[in-house]
């Protein structure tokens, strides 16, 4: 038997990249895909993509930052499957800025950070997933338990240049994951987060409602050299999406029956285990 057979998934930004690949990952582990996203079009091709693999989703267009969305999701999840087992809040958005090119134009300065796009960033990365946690709750405690989780990101454990408002509302998560792990487990309820740091969608790179790539940017870069990567670890392969899947595949089975509070950087490749000081690595 499948590892998830028979439970229920909510995936918010699942209509791309990591929720895209994790929601055809969990529907071959015999869940039945709640496919959120903000895109309509998006959510339907996960789907499609889902059901010709011969699992069970519906699609749901939503914002996680509207509350009303939220709850009608958790709602939809209910009525068409009669449970909630599993709320993965997944959706992100990058700060304008660290990706100049795309998202801010021009280099930004912090001092001239726009406090739009700073509310704007707050309430994807962080309300959103507050939104999903608390709609999640009440459906989990009369399940008997269940796991919520979050995608955080490596910025919320290392600095990331000129990202400091994500880097922000990432840490935020991860403490919200924390106290809530805390609140939630008398009722049996798990809480973790995956912090990807490598194996994630170009997507993010990209004008909103471009093309789903459907890899991780080290597969789109081009042809994978070990040697040149500064991912500590060598393999003869980049990291993929499917990478970061299963970390979160684990985090909501039983498998992690008892991991509760935790954020687990995924994909990370032994970069979370270097120091700035230089040492001779032949010793």
């Amino acid at each position: 038997m499948a590892r998830l057979d028979g439970k229920v998934v909510i995936i918010t930004g699942a209509g791309s990249g990591l929720g895209r690949r994790s929601a055809q990952l969990f529907a071959a582990e015999g869940v039945r895909v709640v496919v959120m996203d903000v895109l309509g079009d998006r959510a339907h091709e996960t789907v499609r993509l889902v059901m010709e693999e011969g699992g069970t989703a519906v699609a749901v267009e939503a914002d996680t930052t509207v509350e009303a969305d939220v709850a009608r999701t958790v709602r939809t999840a209910l009525e068409t499957y009669g449970k909630l087992d599993v709320m993965w809040a997944n959706a992100w958005i990058m700060s304008c800025g660290a990706v100049p090119s795309v998202l801010g134009g021009e280099d930004l300065a912090f001092e001239d950070f726009p406090l739009e796009d700073w509310n704007r960033v707050v309430g994807v990365n962080l309300t959103g997933p507050f939104l999903c946690a608390k709609h999640a709750v009440r459906p989990l405690r009369d399940n008997g338990g269940g796991a919520i989780l979050v995608t955080s990101s490596a910025a919320s454990l290392a600095a990331y240049h000129r990202a400091s408002p994500y880097a922000a509302t990432e840490s935020g998560v991860n403490g919200l994951v924390r106290g809530l792990s805390l609140d939630l487990g008398q009722w049996g309820i798990r809480v973790n987060a995956i912090a990807p740091t490598y194996g994630m969608s170009p997507n993010f790179l990209m004008e909103p409602g471009a093309p789903v790539l459907g890899m991780s940017y080290e597969e789109a870069a081009g042809p994978w050299d070990k040697s040149v990567t500064p991912i500590p670890l060598k393999l003869d392969r980049p990291p993929t999406l499917l990478d970061n899947a299963k970390t979160a595949l684990f985090l909501v089975s039983d498998d992690a029956a008892y991991t509760t509070g935790q954020v687990l950087p995924s994909a990370d490749g032994g970069t979370q285990s270097r120091v700035a000081i230089p040492f001779d690595e032949d010793r």
